[in-house]
Parts: structure tokens; sequence; C-alpha cells
């Protein structure tokens, strides 16, 4: 009896084994072909360029200096009149940056505004750092006011006084300021898709 049992179990075994097997079928949504990957590593690395020749841009740059003084135009030349940041970054109490700097840019003088006008904190100096060293700055909620990357996305994509890179107003000749080499609804994008697919800092 044994023996026949024997008999009858094996072949069971093997049929349940095929059966299973013929069923464990990856479907084409589980595979990621090495093509893709590389693609997506330029994508990824396409994006980050093109949000960092935004950030590094003098109309960004000007308001991340490493020595708390505020700089201007495109050559980056110190504020005028010896402004500083001061300890909050918005400037001294007898001479805050929202002294001059509205809401809005006034066309009759030449003064730039936006929201909140002032410089970024310390913690957030870029000047002197490389791409790479910039982006670990933005991810690093250490630094950048505890923002996670919802957080860094928003401030990137909707803050005001970001978004006035791209309507600078003009200068005192009444000339138009220089804006960033990408548009805004592309830097927008960019932002959205390189922290989407998880705010990758590439190597080179």
């Amino acid at each position: 009896m044994k023996k026949r049992n024997r008999f009858y179990i094996i072949p069971l075994l093997m049929l349940g084994g095929i059966l299973w097997a013929s069923n464990y079928n990856k479907t084409e949504k589980d595979y990621t072909p090495l093509e893709t990957k590389l693609i997506n590593a330029s994508e990824n690395s396409d994006n980050f360029n093109k949000m960092m020749d935004v950030l590094t841009h003098p109309r960004c740059m000007n308001c991340h200096p490493s020595d708390n003084i505020p700089k201007q135009g495109i050559d980056s030349h110190p504020h005028y009149f010896g402004m500083k940041g001061g300890e909050k970054d918005h400037g001294f109490e007898a001479t805050k940056c929202a002294t001059c700097h509205q809401k809005e840019n006034n066309n009759y003088s030449g003064v730039p505004g936006a929201p909140h006008w002032g410089l970024a904190p310390q913690s957030m100096a870029w000047k002197g750092l490389t791409r790479k060293e910039i982006a670990e700055v933005i991810l690093d909620k250490n630094k950048n006011g505890g923002k996670d990357l919802k957080g860094v996305e928003k401030h990137l994509t909707e803050d005001d006084l970001v978004l006035w890179a791209w309507n600078p107003g003009v200068n005192a000749a009444g000339e138009k300021r220089e804006i960033p080499p990408i548009s805004e609804e592309e830097f927008k994008r960019v932002v959205k898709e390189w922290i989407a697919n998880g705010a990758v800092i590439p190597e080179n």
C-alpha cells in the first residue's frame, strides 16, 4: 500500500509544480529593460541640469550669498548702500529689505519687489558650491527649514519670490532684467519630474 501511495503522490507533486510555474508568468510591467533604465537616467540628468541652470542663474543666486551681503545684477555686484541680510536675513531694523522692496516691482524706480523679499537663510547659502552640493543643501531638512520633497517642490514651483525670477521688471535705466534660461513652465515641469523620480542627484 505504501509503494502504491508513493506512485500517486509523486505525479501529483510534479503536476502541481508545473501548474504553479505556468501561472507564474511575469508580465511586461514586471520587467525594466536596460534601455529603459538608461533613458530614465538620462532624463533625470537632463531635468536636474535644467533645474540647476535656473538655480545657479544670478536671478536666484544673488539672494543665496555666502557672505550675508545681497547681490545685484547679472554681474552679481554687492548691493548698493552697503546693505546686509542681518540676523534674520531681511536687513537691519533701520534698513529692512521691505523698506524699498515692496510686494511687486516698481517700474518707475527700477526697484524689484515680491512677497517676503529678503535673503535666503545662511544655511541655504549657495555661492561657491557645486551643483551637486547645492542640490544636497536643498534636500537637507536640517538646512532647508524642515521641508520634505513635497515641501521642496512647493517652494520651487509656487513661492512668489522664487517665481519672481521670470518677472523681474526693469532696472533703474528702464531696461528689462534678464530672466533664467528656461521658461517658468518648463522649470516647474523639470522640478516636478525630478522630485517624482526620487530627486536623484547625478554623479556627473
